[in-house]
C-alpha cells in the first residue's frame, strides 16, 4: 500500500494545514489547531477547472474545521491543480471551450470528461482514505463525509457508491447522465444542492440526478439564481447536515 508523506504544516486561525502526497497525488489536510481530540473526516471533491486550495475549498473546509472540528481532506483532481495535463486533457478542455464558444451544448463533453476521471480518481480516494484512517486523530473506525459540487459530484457519486466509509455526502449541481448506475447504488443520507436557474445543467438533469439516489433519507435544496449564484448559507447547511449524520454537536457557524 502507498504511504501518505506530509511535506508541509503552516497554522493560522484555529486551523491546521498539512500538505501531503499520496504517491504522486497531492492533496490537503485541514484540522483543528488544537488538535485536542479523535474528530470524523470529512472528503470533498472540487469543481472543474479548479484545485485542492481554490476559494470554495477553503471557505468550506474552515466552516467544517471551526464548525465541528472535523479533519478536511481535498486531492487535486487528476489533470487539476498541481497535476501535470495530459494529451487526453488537453483534447477534452479544448473541444469544451470550443463548444463554450459557439454556443453549442457542452454537457456531452463534460459528462464523458469527468466520467473519465472519475475512473482515475475514486481508486486515488479509497487509498488516500485508507492512509488518512491511520493517523490517530482520525482512526479506521471514524465516520466520513464527502462534499462535492459540479465536477466535485460527478467523481463523487462513484465515490460514495463504492466505499462504504462515507456514511453521509452533499452534492449537487451536475449533469445525471455518467452517474445513474452509481447513484442506485447509494443508501446513506444525501443533501442535494440545484440552481433553479441554472444556465449550465437545466434543473430537469438535477431533479433527474436527485431522485436516482436509493438513500431513505434525502433532501433537496434548490435555490433561485444561475450555476455561480451558489448561496454561501447552503455552506452552513452542509455543517449541519454532516454534524448530525457524523455525531458532532455545532460549535460555530460562520
Amino acid at each position: 500500500m502507498q504511504s501518505l508523506q506530509f511535506t508541509t504544516e503552516s497554522s493560522s486561525n484555529g486551523m491546521l494545514e498539512r500538505d501531503f502526497l499520496m504517491g504522486d497525488v497531492p492533496g490537503v489536510l485541514w484540522s483543528s489547531a488544537s488538535g485536542a481530540e479523535r474528530a470524523p473526516l470529512v472528503l470533498m471533491g472540487h469543481g472543474g477547472g479548479a484545485h485542492k486550495r481554490h476559494p470554495a475549498m477553503l471557505g468550506r473546509a474552515k466552516s467544517l474545521v471551526a464548525g465541528c472540528g472535523f479533519h478536511v481532506a481535498v486531492l487535486d483532481a487528476p489533470g487539476h491543480g498541481d497535476r501535470p495535463r495530459t494529451a487526453y486533457d488537453e483534447r477534452e478542455i479544448a473541444e469544451l471551450r470550443k463548444a463554450q464558444a459557439a454556443g453549442e451544448p457542452e454537457a456531452p463533453i463534460v459528462v464523458r470528461y469527468n466520467a473519465r476521471l472519475a475512473e482515475l480518481a475514486v481508486p486515488e480516494w479509497r487509498a488516500t482514505l485508507d492512509a488518512l484512517q491511520m493517523l490517530p486523530e482520525i482512526g479506521a473506525d471514524g465516520p466520513v463525509g464527502y462534499v462535492g459540487m459540479a465536477m466535485g459530484t460527478a467523481l463523487g457519486v462513484p465515490l460514495v457508491a463504492a466505499e462504504p466509509r462515507i456514511k453521509a455526502a452533499v452534492l449537487g449541481m451536475m449533469w445525471p447522465d455518467a452517474l445513474f448506475d452509481a447513484a442506485r447504488q447509494i443508501t446513506v443520507p444525501i443533501e442535494f444542492v440545484l440552481q433553479w436557474d441554472d444556465e449550465r445543467v437545466p434543473r430537469e438533469a438535477g431533479l433527474a440526478l436527485f431522485d436516482a439516489f436509493a438513500s431513505k433519507e434525502k433532501s433537496l435544496h434548490a435555490n433561485a439564481g444561475d450555476h455561480f449564484g451558489f448561496p454561501m448559507f447552503e455552506v452552513d447547511s452542509s455543517v449541519r447536515f454532516l454534524a448530525r449524520h457524523l455525531g458532532r454537536p455545532v460549535t460555530q457557524q460562520s
